[in-house]
């Protein structure tokens, strides 16, 4: 797998490739992809990195679990393909975007133009069989995933980190709050949203205003 992810990451994360955890689990990702229908296509587990080299990346939103049913799943957290129906916790993320920036809700899920601007669309999981919800965590890649979070707070200065929900939160530990901003909301899932932990938070004016704070470009939602 060393070899698929984005060249301006391998240098941070050679190490990781190598330990034994991840040898494991690239054993376990080739029988399943192997075995049984699983997302994202073999050729997007690394979409994420390869839509938002190292350099580039000013903001990190955490997923946990790819899509699991057909088509949905491109590598990206939150994000569908063009033309793919609009998952629910997609639908309040776009309808927060609405009200917090007054824009118009967006025509497609897929949100590679995210990431083309420096937001690192990172699940915890990179890979799930199909219809079969959190069928590959535990496997190895939360150790991972949290190797990356962890380097991109050690390696880099101001990146927003946007935490949405429990799970995304407790990766707080790894994030040094002293150089980064940390944003923390409910989770966009209509469970949570409907609860009113979602709507109003204003998470993404308030990353636009710190990046031009900084003198980042902001990201065009």
């Amino acid at each position: 797998m060393y070899n698929e992810i984005h060249s301006s990451w391998k240098p941070y994360l050679v190490n990781e490739f190598e330990k034994p955890y991840f040898q494991t689990l690239e054993d376990f990702v080739a029988s399943e992809y192997k075995n049984h229908a699983c997302y994202p296509p073999k050729n997007e587990i690394f979409n994420a990195f390869d839509a938002c080299p190292f350099e580039d990346v000013k903001v990190v939103i955490l997923g946990q679990d790819p899509y699991h049913a057909f088509g949905q799943a491109n590598g990206l957290c939150f994000s569908v393909n063009d033309g793919v129906k609009h998952p629910p916790s997609l639908v309040n993320i776009f309808k927060e975007i609405e009200t917090d920036l007054d824009k118009a809700y967006p025509i497609t899920g897929n949100l590679e133009r995210w990431a083309k601007q420096g937001a690192l669309l990172l699940n915890a999981t990179l890979t799930v069989r199909a219809h079969e919800a959190g069928s590959h965590q535990k496997k190895g890649w939360e150790h991972f995933t949290d190797a990356v979070i962890k380097t991109v707070s050690d390696k880099k200065e101001n990146v927003v980190f946007l935490l949405w929900g429990g799970y995304a939160k407790k990766k707080v530990k790894l994030i040094d709050g002293k150089k980064h901003k940390i944003i923390t909301s409910g989770h966009p899932s209509p469970l949570s949203a409907n609860r009113g932990y979602w709507f109003g938070n204003k998470c993404f004016s308030t990353t636009n205003t710190y990046l031009h704070d900084i003198g980042k470009k902001e990201i065009q939602w």
